[in-house]
């Protein structure tokens, strides 16, 4: 699963053959949990509370970029990373 951004100890990645609807997975100290991009709402898994509120954030604030890379990789089309929360 490609990772798509490192920010403040977490980690977000990408499995875009993964089910709808169109989401990333976050990682922190142990924790996963998923987060869809237009939403942001946090669908299953657990992070800190911070943390999955800093996960939100980020993923509203690049849900355009984040949606590009969903339909790029269903493509097979390679992508770059997204800024973390932290540059």
């Amino acid at each position: 699963m490609p990772t798509i951004s490192t920010f403040f100890g977490a980690t977000v990645q990408m499995y875009w053959t993964d089910h709808a609807p169109p989401h990333v997975h976050a990682f922190y100290a142990g924790f996963e949990a998923l987060f869809p991009i237009e939403t942001g709402a946090n669908i299953g898994g657990r992070l800190p509370p911070k943390v999955e509120k800093l996960v939100r954030d980020w993923v509203l604030a690049h849900g355009a970029e984040l949606m590009d890379k969903w339909t790029r990789g269903r493509r097979k089309v390679p992508f770059n990373r997204v800024p973390g929360a932290d540059a």
